[in-house]
């Protein structure tokens, strides 16, 4: 499994990366609520372990906004919190199961697993959808009009943070952070890749997606019927 951890308590971290990696499961780790939440909407994950008590952003809130983003993942909630309105308060904002502290790591593990072959057996496909362009996330398929996509990495990278993030704009730091981290190359780069994945989701079509916001940045969006909308590259 390929777990997110979002956790702000080290030793505990030090202890689930110790077990789990153990066994042959790939961990990420977060320590508070805001960067777990980028985490899990921008990267694939088997399932997410969320502690509920998290600087920045409370575990609740964080599976809310990930359920509102469109993610079904896997969640399951970590906390010293065993009163029944809590764990009301959990699964109304989106957990799929809940464990107490102190807890068993073999009985986290396990109940992990069952939520995982759970959500692979129901067969869920982790689809963004905005008007006519799909991208399967599993797969990583681009398709418009029922039209496959030729995407090239970076594009798909693109592609995905701009259609998590939809219709909402993205700034031209985060894209670049998606594509280089730290450490974005000297020069445009980032316009260049946009302006080849633009030719791949808008050239064969009359309705244009891809808009470009001056010092902004860029959104997806279906096209915005109103005079002035940004659309260049």
């Amino acid at each position: 499994m390929r777990l997110l951890v979002v956790e702000d308590n080290r030793n505990l971290m030090a202890n689930l990366f110790e077990y789990f990696e153990a066994r042959g499961h790939q961990l990420d780790a977060a320590p508070d609520g805001i960067t777990g939440l980028h985490l899990a909407v921008t990267q694939a994950f088997d399932a997410i372990v969320l502690d509920w008590m998290l600087p920045r952003m409370e575990g609740p809130a964080v599976v809310a906004a990930l359920r509102e983003a469109g993610r079904d993942v896997p969640v399951l909630m970590l906390t010293a919190r065993d009163e029944l309105p809590d764990k009301i308060r959990g699964f109304r904002a989106g957990a799929d199961d809940y464990l107490t502290k102190p807890f068993d790591l073999a009985e986290l593990e396990i109940r992990l697993e069952a939520l995982v072959q759970r959500a692979r057996g129901r067969g869920r496909r982790r689809m963004l959808e905005v008007a006519d362009l799909r991208l399967d996330l599993d797969t990583l398929e681009a398709t418009r009009q029922d039209r496959v996509l030729h995407l090239y990495p970076a594009g798909r990278k693109l592609l995905s943070v701009l259609m998590e993030a939809s219709p909402a704009a993205v700034s031209r730091e985060r894209l670049e952070h998606a594509l280089w981290g730290d450490e974005p190359p000297d020069g445009d780069m980032l316009r260049s890749h946009v302006y080849e994945l633009r030719r791949s989701i808008d050239g064969p079509f009359a309705a244009k997606l891809i808009q470009t916001l001056p010092r902004v940045g860029y959104r997806i969006a279906p096209p915005d019927p109103s005079p002035g909308n940004a659309d260049g590259d």
